[in-house]
């Protein structure tokens, strides 16, 4: 036997909706499978796609000039001395968390003008 697409087609469009909601329950219980996953999946990957709208700055390293990364650390951040020293020191270390697209690529322009790499995630 033939599938013959076409057929199958002019028969759904002559079908009532209960009809049709027959025949989707009936291919879900035939072939264990269910017509609201495809949706669900769709709509996760659409949340996905979306723009992001808040970065986290990683300095990844911090160049030759640990001196100027420090004081960037401290005008970006507002820590102190010993706690810029200490994330200019153990990298990779996120500089901040939670900021936005501008934000986030200020502060990136400022570490990598003094030699630094980051990273934005």
């Amino acid at each position: 036997m033939a599938f013959d697409k076409d057929a199958i087609i002019a028969s759904l469009k002559e079908a009532s909706i209960t009809d049709l909601n027959d025949l989707v329950k009936g291919i879900e219980d035939e072939f264990g499978v269910s017509a609201a996953a495809p949706v669900a999946a769709a709509g996760a990957a659409g949340g996905d796609a979306a723009a992001k709208d808040s970065f986290d700055v990683e300095l990844t390293e911090s160049g030759d000039a640990k001196v100027k990364a420090i004081k960037a650390v401290r005008e970006i951040t507002g820590l102190g001395l010993k706690d810029a020293k200490g994330l200019v020191d153990n990298v990779p270390s996120v500089i901040k968390e939670g900021v936005s697209e501008d934000e986030a690529n200020d502060i990136k322009e400022k570490l990598e003008a003094v030699g630094g790499t980051v990273t934005l995630k």
